[in-house]
């Protein structure tokens, strides 16, 4: 009998404890990450800063986001913003900040011109011939940073070795149940996954929602047309920069951004759409991302271990898998608490974490199927097609419009 039962049982049982103990690490990572980072933070004499913001429509709480930008302690820096329609809702925004913040460089750029599958791409290609500096900050517009932001995440830049600084985010919900329930996929899922990376040595990341690096490296890895037609733009601009020899830098600093998506639609689409690119940027780490997704192995090892209790399995080892149960559970709600930040965000979202966990695995297994996706409309091949990239430019080019609002 207890043969029979082993053979039956041993994968969930396998999986179970993977979980708890992923689930363990995963708080170890994220306190030693942050720890250490803060440890090692070092400043520079700040240098010339532009800061590249691509565009697309008026976002929930766009201007607050942008005014962040505008609020740095650095001494030298710009703000370009760039849209790539001159009817794009998002210009009486940057309009209205280049109002309210009057001594702050605010350029707004409007061009039409297209250079790839990639539109963000297409819009950096654009922005980036304005810019002033020799030192670049790309940020995606969902984005809100501290004043001290653009002096932390350049000060890596000193050092020669550095290629590429990125840095991780905090997510918030603003839209409701769904875009709460999308906001624990980023803080409780995604942050401690690539705090555990980190921890084991990998820098191979980069993330939209800071790369700052210079403008020689830009050049020198081939420039932002090198990825007008990849999806993960972020992820393969540190990746080319690692190519030429330079290190990736992680910085201490956490930004924070919106999640806005109110229905589970839309945040089906979005999830699946990450984790599609995850997967195309690295097949071997997606296929076992199912570990990572702890509570429903962590629930099937309790059922486990109530069906097993009583029949003829070595007592040993049923008292291991209770052991592992309650400890991954307790390690998945410390977990929670430590990414919550406030103590009523971490009882109202608590329930929330059976929700998201069960929602994640049914992405994990959409997102292992499907060529495309759809990103702001347009749909985009997963893979990168290998075509070399194709400049469109629409006549008359005098729709090209530049200001910064003086």
């Amino acid at each position: 009998m207890q043969d029979a039962l082993l053979h039956i049982y041993w994968l969930p049982m396998v999986l179970a404890f993977g979980a708890a103990l992923y689930a363990v690490v995963a708080v170890l990572a994220s306190r030693v990450s942050v720890s250490r980072a803060a440890a090692s933070e070092g400043r520079a004499a700040p240098t010339p800063v532009s800061v590249l913001k691509p565009l697309c429509g008026a976002e929930p709480r766009l201007f607050d986001n942008l005014a962040t930008f505008c609020e740095q302690t650095h001494p030298c820096f710009e703000v370009i913003c760039g849209v790539s329609r001159a009817d794009d809702p998002a210009i009486a925004i940057v309009h209205r900040l280049q109002a309210a913040y009057p001594r702050c460089r605010i350029s707004l750029v409007v061009d039409p011109r297209i250079h790839g599958t990639n539109l963000k791409v297409s819009n950096l290609i654009n922005l980036a011939q304005w810019a002033h500096h020799d030192v670049f900050v790309l940020a995606d517009s969902d984005i809100a940073v501290e004043p001290d932001y653009l002096e932390r995440v350049c000060a890596p830049l000193a050092d020669p070795q550095a290629g590429v600084v990125t840095c991780l985010y905090r997510a918030k919900g603003i839209a409701g149940f769904w875009s709460r329930v999308g906001a624990q996929f980023i803080n409780e899922w995604f942050v401690p996954s690539v705090r555990i990376a980190h921890a084991f040595g990998s820098t191979r990341f980069g993330f939209g929602a800071t790369l700052a690096l210079r403008r020689a490296t830009l050049e020198r890895m081939g420039g932002f047309e090198r990825l007008s037609n990849t999806l993960a733009d972020d992820f393969w601009l540190a990746e080319h920069v690692r190519e030429l020899g330079l290190a990736t830098v992680l910085s201490p600093v956490v930004v924070e951004t919106d999640v806005t998506e109110s229905t589970l639609s839309a945040l089906w689409d979005r999830e699946t759409r990450w984790l599609r690119t995850i997967r195309s940027v690295n097949r071997l780490g997606f296929a076992f991302l199912f570990v990572t997704i702890t509570l429903p192995w962590i629930v099937c090892g309790a059922w486990l271990a109530f069906a097993l209790h009583g029949a003829a399995l070595h007592p040993a080892a049923l008292a291991a898998l209770v052991g592992a149960c309650v400890t991954g559970l307790s390690a998945r709600v410390i977990l929670h608490a430590m990414m919550s930040g406030e103590r009523h965000m971490f009882w109202r979202d608590l329930a929330l974490m059976p929700v998201r966990d069960a929602l994640l695995f049914a992405q994990w297994m959409a997102g292992s199927f499907g060529s495309t996706v759809v990103w702001r409309g347009v749909r985009m091949p997963v893979e990168d097609t290998g075509a070399p990239a194709t400049v469109f430019r629409p006549e008359p080019v005098k729709a090209l419009e530049v200001s910064d609002g003086r």
